[in-house]
C-alpha cells in the first residue's frame, strides 16, 4: 500500500468553497508499512492532511494515489471499499454516550461485518476476549463494560485508540491522541500504536504537538507550517534549528510539548532548551 500526493491542494473540511486552501503543494510519498509524525505550529494543515488522506475530502488541485489509484475517480462503491481499508482516530473520537466500552472498541471491526453481523453486535458483542485485550494494551481492561459517557476524556481518547487494533485497516490515520493524556500515558498510547503497527505491517500516519514524543516514537518526521511542507525527515536528522523555524512564532507549543521519556527509554534531544 503507497500513498503519493504530487502538488496537492485541500481546504479544510469546514471551510468555503472560495475559502483559500489549508494545504498547498503538497508532494509526500508514504511506503506501505511506514510510521511517520506529522508535526508544525497549529493551523498548519494536520487534520486537514489527514483528511485527505482518509478520502474524506477530494484535493482542491494536484493528484492523489493510493496503490497508483486515484481514489475520487473511482465508482462511489469502489470508494467505500478502499476506506474500509483505512482506520481514521479523530482527535474526539466519536463514541455514543450510553454505549458500552466494549461494543465502541468491536466496532473497529465494522468495515469487514456484514449488515446483519454489524446490527447484532450492537447488542450482542461478538468477540469480548478480543475487546477485553485490546482495552489492556491500553490500561483499560477494567472498563470493559463501563458506558462510555461514564469514562474521562483521557479514558475516552485511549477507547478510541483502541479501536484501531481491532480494526481490518492498513492504513491508521491518528489526529492529536495524546491531547487529553497526561506524560505516563502518552507514552504509553504511542508505544502502543508504533509497536502494533509494525507488528501487522500497518502504514501509521499521526499528528502529533508533543515533539519530543514525536522524535523519540517516529523514525520520520514531516514538519508542516502555513499548509506547506517545510521538511521531511528521518527523526535523527531534525535538529533544534529546524524546529526554531518551524514553530517560529509559535515558540509556546514547542516549549509546552516535551514529555519525559520512560525508564530505559533513550532521553531525545533537549529541544526546547536549544531553541531558546
Amino acid at each position: 500500500m503507497k500513498l503519493q500526493l504530487a502538488q496537492v491542494d485541500a481546504r479544510h473540511p469546514a471551510a468555503r468553497a472560495a475559502a483559500a486552501p489549508a494545504l498547498r503543494a503538497i508532494d509526500l510519498q508514504v511506503a506501505g508499512g511506514e510510521q511517520l509524525a506529522v508535526i508544525g505550529p497549529s493551523g498548519a494543515g494536520k487534520t486537514t492532511l489527514l483528511q485527505l488522506l482518509a478520502c474524506a475530502l477530494p484535493p482542491a488541485a494536484g493528484d492523489y494515489r493510493w496503490d497508483g489509484q486515484a481514489p475520487w475517480r473511482l465508482p462511489t462503491r469502489e470508494l467505500h471499499r478502499l476506506r474500509g481499508q483505512l482506520f481514521l482516530a479523530p482527535q474526539v473520537p466519536p463514541l455514543p454516550p450510553r454505549q458500552r466500552v466494549v461494543t465502541a472498541v468491536l466496532a473497529g471491526r465494522l468495515p469487514a461485518m456484514g449488515l446483519l453481523a454489524s446490527l447484532r453486535s450492537l447488542f450482542y458483542p461478538a468477540d469480548i476476549p478480543a475487546a477485553y485485550e485490546a482495552l489492556a494494551r491500553f490500561d483499560l481492561d477494567d472498563k470493559l463494560f463501563e458506558r462510555v459517557d461514564r469514562l474521562s476524556g483521557g479514558e475516552r481518547q485511549r477507547v478510541g485508540l483502541a479501536r484501531a487494533l481491532l480494526s481490518p485497516a492498513r492504513l491508521w490515520l491518528v489526529d492529536e491522541p495524546l491531547s487529553s493524556l497526561d506524560p505516563t500515558r502518552a507514552r504509553q498510547a504511542l508505544t502502543t500504536l508504533v509497536d502494533s503497527a509494525r507488528e501487522r505491517q500497518v502504514t501509521l500516519v499521526t499528528s502529533l504537538h508533543q515533539v519530543d514524543a514525536a522524535l523519540a516514537h517516529f523514525p520520520r518526521i514531516v514538519g508542516l507550517r502555513d499548509g506547506r511542507i517545510a521538511f521531511d525527515l528521518p527523526a535523527a536528522e531534525v535538529t533544534p534549528e529546524r524546529l526554531q523555524q518551524l514553530y517560529a512564532q509559535h515558540e509556546d507549543e514547542l516549549h509546552g510539548a516535551a514529555a519525559p521519556a520512560m525508564p530505559g527509554e533513550p532521553v531525545p534531544a533537549p529541544v526546547v532548551m536549544h531553541c531558546r
